[in-house]
């Protein structure tokens, strides 16, 4: 594909970054082992036009990501229909922004200094009925690979219409640097609650509690330990494929998951101004899918965990809201940070 560049980001600490503006997508991030050897962090493809269709694999998720039964929602009396990408042949939905979301759309790059680290702004002007959303909605994203060995990123969206915004990142993690799955890897959530989900992993509405099922890391476990517990939560992902609500004390930045590999001592903790996470086990990713540096990649090879407000929102009163008006900003934060133990 035409137009698209590559951006390499490095700390002070060695840690690096590369970015291309087709997507936001992340091609190679770096981390130090508890040796202070570097490794990629993040599955990928040979090519960065592969990643699309190898599960959106770390890029920017938008308009709305995750799911919208039927594509379907009403906003201001007015039905309005997503293009349809995702689902069975009985009922179709709209996955992360419809067929083209932003994750294929070439984002306007600008390498930035800042005092936590290199950082690298994107903007993006999703036009009035872009796979049928409303209004004119401009997006601003920052990259910062800040000094303290942490990923952070800033999301901004302002319209000029009233519309429904729900962005996010599909990052890949393995911490083994991709040379084996990460049934190994330990992970805590301290997240007591999920919206439980029906055909097409689409949420009920309902909110459930965690405790006494496969889908409760509130203690550390390893993510292979109960994957493929025979339990009516995951009958239909194939593994974990959740949105846990975020159990928080106020709307700042709140640790919602710490990500360990016993075999590298590298250590992830995610933490988030959203009130909500995915935890996406690679369930849907082809047994064989050639990945970069001549690895290969299957099922579980990789873990996801998707900052986010809870799919379908438009269509469920009890979660919280998606809806952008004009004279407002969305804003919100992600950060993964890195260490060793």
């Amino acid at each position: 594909m035409k137009d698209t560049r590559l951006f390499t980001l490095k700390n002070r600490n060695g840690m690096t970054m590369t970015v291309s503006n087709l997507g936001g997508i992340v091609t190679e991030l770096t981390a130090p082992d508890r040796d202070g050897a570097f490794a990629d962090v993040l599955l990928g493809r040979p090519k960065v036009e592969d990643y699309h269709g190898s599960g959106y694999m770390s890029a920017l998720i938008g308009r709305v990501g995750n799911r919208i039964r039927k594509g379907q929602f009403v906003l201001d009396g007015v039905r309005r229909q997503i293009t349809l990408n995702a689902g069975n042949p009985g009922e179709k939905l709209a996955l992360h922004g419809g067929v083209v979301g932003f994750d294929q759309r070439i984002w306007a790059c600008r390498e930035m200094a800042s005092p936590e680290g290199p950082a690298l702004e994107m903007t993006y002007l999703s036009p009035d009925g872009e796979e049928g959303f409303p209004g004119n909605l401009f997006v601003r994203i920052v990259y910062t690979l800040m000094d303290i060995n942490a990923w952070r990123i800033q999301y901004w969206a302002v319209t000029d219409a009233p519309t429904v915004v729900n962005l996010t990142q599909h990052a890949y993690f393995n911490l083994n640097g991709g040379v084996a799955d990460i049934r190994d890897h330990v992970l805590q959530m301290p997240c007591s609650r999920v919206t439980p989900t029906g055909a097409g992993l689409v949420p009920t509405g309902k909110v459930i509690s965690v405790a006494r099922t496969p889908l409760d890391f509130r203690k550390p476990t390893p993510i292979g330990a109960r994957i493929d517990a025979k339990h009516p939560l995951l009958a239909n992902a194939g593994g974990y494929d959740h949105n846990y609500l975020i159990d928080r004390a106020g709307p700042s930045l709140a640790r919602c998951a710490v990500l360990d590999d016993p075999a590298s001592g590298r250590r992830m903790e995610t933490w988030t101004t959203e009130p909500c996470v995915q935890l996406y086990t690679a369930n849907f990713l082809a047994k064989g899918t050639r990945g970069k540096n001549r690895l290969v990649y299957g099922p579980r090879h990789g873990v996801c965990l998707e900052t986010q407000h809870a799919p379908d929102a438009p269509n469920q009163p009890g979660f919280a809201s998606i809806r952008l008006d004009p004279g407002e900003v969305m804003q919100s934060t992600t950060v993964y940070a890195f260490s060793t133990y």
